[in-house]
């Protein structure tokens, strides 16, 4: 017989209500403090939303990106990004680089003087290298780019908040918002505690941190639904907890391996997709216990149908049993 690892028993019967008061009373103290502590101390915003000077080089030399921030880091210009550029049309003996670098203070663009100290920096490393563009994006832009990153992620929430609305029932849909704004708002909380730096990448993760928080929020409101229909005079508390233990293998193993491979990004990928990693990282987290502790709560207080093969209207065939509510 062969072996397998469980990380939970196959059949458990925990009461995920047990600690109601703490857990879903605590997410509520998390959002608002989140709000609060983003209000005030406000986003370490990179250069995609504070705008500054995109410089792209040229050289015969291969490109080393952390012997180019090295030789930056001494010229102390705050947040720089360094990225290498490939495309096929570029010669055998071509490399390219982007360099971002934010802008200084009092500064839209960077001073002409500055960009000499960035060249003559990098020649220390690459002594051909040319500049074959420098790029300014100002402060207009980048409060474009934060509109968007704005309306970007309510757009998505909103098509979440319809297709479980048409999926199931308008309960599930309250619920199933209100734990992907606990994910987003925390999540955003952290960065703005932490002073982790908030760019674009950050906006694709809180993009990703929604699919993947709703994903685990449809398996335990779909298993819910079936569990509904089949155990109708059971409380809707016990369906509840049924459902999540039903379904609490399979979410520890996929939040378990995703976070495993997530932990070594975040451990050897750089600094480059540092702070996408984390938020990915810190929001399957929340996901994962949002989908357990905040969604199901909400659909509890809310209450719902408790058998979708019957219609709703009271003056239904004589003989039928409807029961709506908590259970």
């Amino acid at each position: 017989m062969g072996w397998r690892l469980k990380l939970v028993p196959e059949k458990t019967n925990w009461d995920f209500f047990q600690w109601a008061p703490l857990t879903f009373g605590g997410s509520i103290v998390a959002v608002i403090a989140s709000i609060i502590i983003t209000a005030v101390m406000g986003l370490n915003f990179g250069i995609d939303f504070k705008g500054g000077t995109t410089i792209r080089t040229d050289s015969t030399q291969a490109v080393d990106v952390g012997a180019y921030r090295g030789a930056l880091e001494g010229l102390k210009m705050g947040d720089v990004s360094i990225t290498q550029v490939f495309d096929p049309s570029f010669r055998p003996d071509q490399h390219v680089a982007q360099i971002r670098i934010q802008a200084q203070a009092g500064q839209e663009a960077l001073a002409p003087e500055d960009v000499s100290r960035v060249q003559a920096a990098l020649q220390k490393v690459a002594p051909d290298v040319k500049f074959a563009s420098v790029e300014t994006v100002g402060p207009k832009v980048s409060g474009e780019l934060i509109r968007s990153a704005i309306l970007s992620v309510v757009a998505a929430m909103s098509a979440i908040c319809a297709y479980i609305w048409l999926r199931f029932e308008w309960q599930f849909s309250v619920g199933a918002v209100g734990s992907l704004i606990h994910d987003v708002v925390v999540t955003v909380g952290i960065f703005a505690l932490f002073r982790i730096k908030f760019d674009l990448t950050t906006i694709a993760a809180l993009l990703t941190i929604l699919g993947y928080s709703i994903n685990d929020t449809v398996v335990v409101f779909d298993r819910l639904r079936e569990n509904l229909m089949k155990f109708k005079t059971m409380p809707l508390r016990d369906v509840m907890n049924l459902s999540v233990n039903e379904t609490m293998s399979r979410t520890l193993m996929t939040s378990g391996t995703t976070l495993i491979s997530l932990a070594a990004l975040l451990i050897f990928g750089g600094d480059v997709i540092r702070s996408f990693v984390f938020a990915i990282f810190v929001g399957i987290i929340l996901g994962t216990y949002s989908s357990i502790y905040v969604a199901k709560n909400i659909v509890l207080h809310l209450g719902v149908k408790r058998d979708w093969s019957k219609p709703t209207d009271d003056k239904g065939p004589k003989g039928t049993r409807f029961a709506a509510g908590k259970g």
